[in-house]
């Protein structure tokens, strides 16, 4: 599950069911964010910064 690459600054576009179903994944047994985000090839603050996107976007 890894998000498109465009161009080549390598950014990907992850969509809103993939982030919500990587921030879901932390604490499911056990799983720490630091783990998450190494096996989803992502930084711990990206995950931060999408637990924090729905507040931002009003829902």
């Amino acid at each position: 599950m890894r998000g498109e690459v465009l161009g080549l600054e390598r950014r990907r576009r992850w969509s809103d069911e993939e982030k919500l179903e990587i921030v879901s994944s932390v604490g499911v047994d056990g799983a720490t964010v630091t783990r998450v985000a190494q096996s989803n090839d992502i930084t711990r603050q990206q995950i931060y910064a999408w637990r924090h996107e729905p507040k931002t976007k009003g829902l």
